[in-house]
């Protein structure tokens, strides 16, 4: 009895110092990008990614920094190299999390589409602007109080709404909205997303004339 419980014991400790040096792991390439070192925190998030197979956060983080640099990317080979990888990330980091039930990952691939128009709205607006409000339209049924949920969709229909010339105020609400659900969001852990409010202060600077 005594060997099994020391067996258990050892397993329990394995665990836990795997978990720690995935945390460990983890908060330093979230440091790394928040210095504003994406390339450097794209890679230990991807070295992350391959070892802990079963996680979503490694692989998420990596396409999000991917899909974040793609809207400053001119030139069509990288773009679309860019993105090709941002995309193949971005599923495992789905079926990591169970399908289509994470708003985080649903936000996520609504914005890989929006690059695509942001890249060439002449070619890619009809064949992805439908599918990008479906997406937030799914995040908003899960959660409908996640400020980055709230404030992607604004930035889409404010975005949409510029392009056709219409009027912008009618989704300031929504953006005010994101800026205090951001004072108020409780993270799942000190891992899971929870930044956004800095850009929801410069989208409504920018679109709503505060």
């Amino acid at each position: 009895m005594k060997s099994i419980f020391y067996i258990i014991l050892y397993f329990i400790g394995f665990s836990a110092a795997a978990q720690n040096k995935y945390e460990t792991g983890m908060q330093k390439a979230l440091a790394l990008w928040q210095a504003e070192k994406p390339q450097e925190a794209l890679q230990l998030f991807e070295r992350i990614a391959s070892v802990e197979t079963t996680k979503w956060l490694p692989s998420f983080y990596a396409s999000q920094i991917l899909v974040f640099s793609g809207f400053n990317e001119k030139d069509k080979t990288a773009f679309t190299a860019t993105m090709a990888k941002a995309l193949t990330l971005l599923n495992i980091s789905k079926t990591n999390s169970g399908g289509m039930s994470n708003a985080e990952i649903i936000v996520l691939e609504a914005q890989y589409y929006t690059a695509w128009v942001a890249f060439d709205g002449q070619t890619y607006g009809m064949q992805y602007a439908g599918k990008v409000a479906d997406l937030y339209q799914k995040a908003a049924v899960i959660a409908a109080n996640n400020p980055r949920v709230v404030l992607g969709r604004a930035e889409w229909d404010i975005g949409s709404a510029k392009f056709f010339g219409g009027d912008v105020s009618a989704y300031c609400n929504e953006v005010s909205r994101a800026i205090g659900l951001f004072e108020t969001f409780i993270p799942e852990s000190d891992l899971h997303p929870s930044g956004g409010q800095k850009h929801a202060i410069e989208v409504q600077q920018q679109n709503c004339g505060k």
